[in-house]
């Protein structure tokens, strides 16, 4: 890889290669090496890249302007894609809020959780309860609500500490996932949680329906879902699902929440809204909490490029695509073929402890010790070295912590909702061929550990 300096710095100072183009599930590097985006990015590019229909809807709006200040003009290409949203969303679900990315959609939805609560004369509730770990986005306000020890710790000092529960790892604790004594076990935490801090001072509870980033693909044990939504409304807090990574189709179906019919106050999309065309990300509320601030005089929130119509011609466009593409049924169809193909993997790779997942966001957790779910050893950095060794095969896959970012590795595999059964083939084998790999370089530090 031919190395050139960069004025460019993000989280550290490893280089990667040039990207010279993408289309469909592959992109390709300067050096004509071919990848598959077996990740989608970050859980982005859920049509693949380079759609023509996409791109052309994007010319089409480029030829007539690509901005509009939303104080000085309202724009079709908004409004559009507002209403196609909220015919999307769970019935009331009506007021649409757009942003640039998933943590403005996040802290978005903070502000106007405040901001009702004021408006109707219930200003003691400020805190915000989630979970740990979960992970909502990197602004301040979003990262109050996060858990994700490496993100948080340095920033805590500048932060209002807000309330967590655990996270339902049902697996890590033994616990049946399918029993649905379960599912009210980790919810009735959130009830406990409300009143140690005092009902009428809990403004919300956010969560994601799915687990992405923190928890690697963790799908709730049965009844979890439904009952906190219970233990919600008893109690009026706001109910916010952050679907952020799980929205537009990647679980399969268009939001997550469907899984379980539920009827949140405000979900936040973002990631695959657009697919990784343009940022854009967008908050929606129920009109029964939007109207109250209205007419307390407005919103007190914004963004300079919120409803940018070049982003929102893109995401009513890849809207359209997921729908005539059948995207999300593929989603659904291709993920039932793709934990099969990670669980055939698990049969074989001891370090493999657990895959979980929902449509085509699916993870694997490697463990030192399946029967004790001991983690590898932290030292290894194993959720790091895979993805590299990954990476050199031409397949690109994503990987945090399990356990608060400190320990625990699990894997991401989400590829486009795209994605054939060739393609699955392909990543299978990629996926063997790295664990192989990883597997004889971690023996020896494996063997030393027992």
């Amino acid at each position: 890889m031919n190395v050139k300096p960069s004025h460019l710095f993000y989280q550290g100072r490893e280089r990667k290669p040039v990207l010279d183009q993408a289309r469909g599930v592959y992109m390709w590097d300067v050096d004509g090496k071919r990848y598959l985006d077996g990740s989608s990015g970050a859980m982005v590019c859920n049509i693949g890249h380079s759609n023509e229909n996409v791109l052309e809807a994007m010319r089409r709006q480029m030829e007539k302007s690509t901005f509009g200040y939303r104080l000085h003009f309202e724009t079709e290409a908004s409004e559009k894609l507002a209403a196609k949203t909220a015919a999307l969303c769970p019935e009331g679900l009506n007021r649409v809020f757009f942003v640039s990315g998933g943590s403005e959609a996040v802290e978005s939805a903070i502000k106007l959780a405040r901001q009702y609560a004021l408006a109707i004369g219930e200003g003691s509730r400020w805190k915000i309860i989630s979970r740990a770990p979960s992970y909502h986005g990197c602004t301040l306000g979003a990262l109050a609500i996060t858990s994700y020890a490496p993100l948080t710790e340095a920033f805590a000092p500048l932060m209002q500490a807000m309330p967590k529960i655990p996270a339902p790892r049902a697996y890590l604790d033994g616990l049946d996932p399918e029993d649905e004594a379960t599912g009210h076990h980790y919810a009735d935490m959130l009830e406990a949680k409300i009143l140690e801090e005092g009902r009428d001072s809990v403004l919300a509870f956010v969560v994601e329906p799915i687990g992405g980033a923190s928890t690697g693909a963790l799908v709730p044990p049965r009844g979890y879902m439904e009952r906190v939504q219970e233990i919600c409304r008893k109690y009026g807090v706001l109910f916010i699902l952050d679907e952020v990574m799980t929205g537009a189709g990647r679980t399969g179906r268009f939001l997550a929440s469907e899984h379980w019919n539920l009827a949140p106050d405000i979900v936040v999309m973002s990631k695959g809204f657009a697919a990784g065309y343009v940022p854009l990300g967008a908050m929606v509320a129920h009109e029964r909490l939007v109207e109250p601030v209205l007419d307390a005089g407005g919103f007190l929130h914004g963004f300079t490029y919120a409803g940018n119509p070049l982003a929102c011609a893109a995401g009513l466009a890849v809207i359209d695509e997921i729908e005539r593409m059948d995207l999300v049924g593929n989603a659904a169809r291709m993920g039932d073929q793709l934990q099969e193909r990670l669980r055939g993997l698990m049969q074989r790779y001891a370090i493999i402890g657990d895959v979980r997942g929902k449509g085509l966001l699916t993870a694997f957790e490697f463990m030192a010790d399946r029967g004790t779910k001991a983690p590898l050893p932290k030292s290894l950095r194993a959720f790091d070295r895979f993805v590299q060794i990954a990476y050199d095969k031409g397949l690109i896959v994503y990987a945090r912590r399990t356990r608060d970012g400190i320990e625990g590795d699990h894997i991401i595999v989400a590829p486009p909702m795209i994605v054939t059964e060739t393609h699955l083939d392909e990543i299978t084998e990629m996926l063997d061929a790295s664990l192989a790999e990883f597997t004889d370089e971690i023996r020896p530090a494996l063997e030393q550990a027992v």
